[in-house]
């Protein structure tokens, strides 16, 4: 049976459901046996705000992510099924920097994404970047909810 999908992209928020999402993506991942990128953006209005260095944050952000997912990675990077995984973090807009920066550079035919549960008032004025995904990306996403 030939595998649906080749290329597998997870977009990971930092927080509590980033370890869903991951799990999600890389059993997607296994099952096709399809490379996997991880990909997280620091929002750069936050960060410029409080006069951070973006290097040193996006390299303190991959590394704190490196090691909350430590035992999933090694496992994904370990397991023969998938051939390659990768974590990518940038600064950025958040919709901008995945929608036209790491997801396009990685070119997935699966995008994996968790939904937040945003109220409606903070839903209205920062969206959503589950439904940024639905409506943008060119490939099939899965919105995966929290447990």
């Amino acid at each position: 049976m030939e595998s649906r999908y080749k290329r597998v992209f997870a977009a990971i928020d930092g927080g509590d459901t980033q370890q869903i999402v991951a799990e999600a993506a890389v059993r997607m991942a296994a099952e096709n046996h399809a490379s996997l990128c991880l990909g997280h953006v620091v929002d750069a209005l936050v960060a410029e705000a409080s006069s951070q260095d973006m290097s040193k944050l996006t390299a303190g952000v991959q590394e704190r992510i490196e090691h909350d997912l430590a035992e999933l990675l090694d496992e994904a990077r370990k397991d023969e099924a998938i051939p390659s995984v990768e974590l990518r973090v940038m600064a950025g807009s958040v919709t901008e920097t995945l929608g036209n920066v790491i997801i396009p550079d990685f070119d997935p035919d699966l995008v994996v994404c968790c939904k937040r549960g945003l109220s409606g008032i903070r839903y209205a004025f920062v969206g959503s970047v589950s439904t940024y995904l639905i409506r943008n990306m060119d490939c099939d996403v899965l919105v995966v909810g929290k447990r």
